[in-house]
């Protein structure tokens, strides 16, 4: 996929964006600080909406860094992206179709373990991915202490720590996101390796995935993986973006 091909299904998601600028998505949990860690990215920068024939706000804003326009959009807060609810079709869809150039996961520090499982599924759709970890300041004052560069090794990408309603780790977020975007930051996102009838069935799938959709940019494994479990939204949403017909996955 060109540019143009990407430009042209994020404006189906009301993301208007040119060659020049960088589309951030910001994912988390709900209560993890998210709107918080936008406002401090984008200031007053922003505009709000509704994602196309939603009744789900939709909120984007822009920041500049280093001489660079990015866009952030602020993804409805989620718990997983097999979707269930109407959140959660929208932020899957936009992970999985919008391409957008670098996703950051945001979590609470407080409670890390639990919004880890949606940042694992993230990594299983793109590389270009930060982990931020926000609310440092509420787990220090619960004598929580989070091994930023460890959790770094393990995830196979960067991790920052933020306080976003006091501005601590923005400008570091910022050259970050930057880093990842223009590839200076090598990622090798922890890969989930499943059962060898799973590997099977999901090589069979993303095969022919990769013979009807040309370019790197969308991860087949990813499509390949949520078909397998049955995620039909996915199927469609192929047949959607990319004109294929369901019937040549199966």
């Amino acid at each position: 996929m060109n540019f143009q091909e990407i430009a042209s299904i994020r404006n189906r998601f009301n993301v208007k964006s040119s060659s020049c600028e960088t589309v951030v998505a910001l994912i988390g949990n709900p209560n993890t600080g998210k709107s918080s860690l936008f406002n401090a990215l984008t200031g007053m920068r922003q505009h709000t909406g509704n994602w196309p024939g939603k009744t789900v706000l939709q909120t984007q804003g822009r920041f500049y860094f280093d001489n660079k326009r990015y866009i952030l959009v602020d993804l409805p807060g989620t718990y997983s992206l097999f979707a269930g609810s109407l959140d959660e079709k929208i932020a899957r869809d936009f992970l999985f179709f919008a391409c957008p150039d670098v996703t950051v996961v945001v979590t609470d520090a407080t409670c890390l373990e639990r919004n880890l499982s949606l940042a694992l599924q993230v990594l299983e759709l793109t590389s270009r991915v930060v982990v931020c970890v926000n609310l440092i300041d509420e787990a220090l004052k619960k004598a929580i202490f989070i091994d930023v560069k460890a959790l770094s090794q393990e995830l196979g990408v960067p991790v920052v720590a933020t306080a976003a309603r006091e501005g601590r780790g923005i400008n570091k977020l910022k050259k970050v996101i930057r880093d990842v975007a223009e590839g200076k930051a090598v990622s090798r996102p922890k890969v989930i390796e499943y059962d060898s009838e799973i590997e099977a069935v999901v090589a069979r799938v993303e095969e022919k995935i990769r013979n009807m959709i040309s370019g790197g940019v969308i991860n087949t494994r990813g499509l390949a993986l949520w078909l397998v479990w049955g995620d039909k939204g996915i199927l469609k949403g192929i047949q959607n973006y990319f004109n294929i017909e369901g019937k040549t996955l199966a």
